[in-house]
């Protein structure tokens, strides 16, 4: 097989790829640039980019933090707050990292529910606010939308579990918040009403910035321990920063792009829902989840890998019957529903 010819849609990428304005902006890099260090500290600010977030989203600049990507910043918020035997509240269904970072710390992990409801998974509220009020944790990890179910929480849900959960660290990670929700009028109120919040977002997803590794965080007041545990005194990757700005600057083409993904993700809902034994998922990212019979999977598996497609085959407990398949573009996505079409056709299923 030519891995040159090999699809990935397991890692959750944007395979639109980046902006062109992002790419000329790679061409134009000037060499002296990568000689010198930052000097934006003179001006009495962190970075050119945390000043166009504060600037974009309505806040401080001192509120700003930037990180290697989304995940560095998930690690440093775990690494600064949480200490042996502190508890961390993570969701039933969610990205392995989070129960990896707690390890790395020897945190105590405890789970809080999301179910699977008629046609999406859901954050159980009063289930979860119950876990908050009997183990009393130290650090919350909310993710909206969530990996790998796809669902989120509305701003109304988010709002009274934070109220709940206001005398303690919530870090909310919104990876995946712009794929179906532009509106970010809720971040600057709830940075200011919440000064325990610790917002993650990331350049990977949406922007298709995975390989330049560069996310940012929105943090409440509480947090000048975290500014201090983050801080980089030499400033950051004047590359990465400058491809991010240029991506802000593009949000035309990523809608565009964005409408794409919806129209596709509608696809694939209907069209695995038609398949008999297959169960589809509403999500709110560019993913979405699928149970299928347990007794394909592992041929399933090899059918595709062995054409060149791969998606991803989940082996948590609860979901070791479900697939999560990135939305790729229109011709990848077809490709991926005519596979395994042809799959079941050929085994008479």
């Amino acid at each position: 097989m030519d891995k040159q010819n090999i699809i990935y849609l397991d890692r959750n990428e944007n395979k639109y790829g980046p902006s062109p304005a992002c790419l000329k902006e790679l061409i134009n890099f000037e060499t002296v640039e990568l000689s010198d260090y930052s000097r934006d500290f003179m001006r009495g600010i962190k970075s050119c980019l945390s000043e166009k977030l504060a600037a974009k989203y309505g806040v401080g600049e001192k509120n700003v933090i930037l990180g290697y990507g989304g995940e560095d910043l998930l690690k440093q918020a775990v690494h600064c707050y949480i200490h042996k035997g502190d508890k961390i509240m993570i969701p039933s269904y969610s990205w392995w990292y989070y129960k990896k970072i707690a390890d790395e710390v020897e945190g105590i992990k405890v789970e809080y529910p999301i179910k699977e409801g008629k046609d999406t998974f859901y954050y159980d509220i009063d289930g979860m606010c119950k876990v908050y009020q009997t183990s009393k944790p130290k650090l919350v990890l909310i993710s909206s939308p969530n990996n790998p179910t796809g669902n989120r929480l509305e701003i109304a849900q988010l709002r009274q579990v934070l109220e709940i959960m206001k005398d303690t660290v919530v870090v909310l990670d919104e990876a995946y918040s712009l794929f179906f929700n532009g509106d970010n009028t809720h971040l600057k109120d709830l940075i200011n009403k919440f000064p325990n919040l610790l917002i993650i977002r990331t350049f990977s997803k949406y922007h298709a910035l995975a390989g330049l590794r560069i996310g940012f965080a929105l943090i409440g007041e509480n947090h000048v321990r975290f500014s201090l545990f983050s801080a980089r005194y030499l400033g950051f990757n004047s590359i990465s920063e400058r491809v991010a700005i240029a991506a802000l600057n593009s949000e035309e083409y990523y809608r565009e792009v964005s409408k794409k993904m919806a129209t596709d993700m509608e696809m694939f809902y209907n069209e695995f829902n038609n398949i008999p034994g297959f169960k589809a998922y509403r999500s709110f990212a560019n993913f979405i989840l699928v149970k299928i019979p347990s007794e394909i999977k592992s041929d399933l598996k090899n059918f595709l890998t062995n054409r060149g497609m791969i998606i991803k085959f989940m082996e948590e407990d609860g979901l070791n019957n479900h697939i999560r398949i990135t939305i790729g573009t229109r011709d990848q996505n077809c490709l991926l529903i005519d596979l395994i079409k042809t799959f079941l056709k050929k085994n008479n299923l």
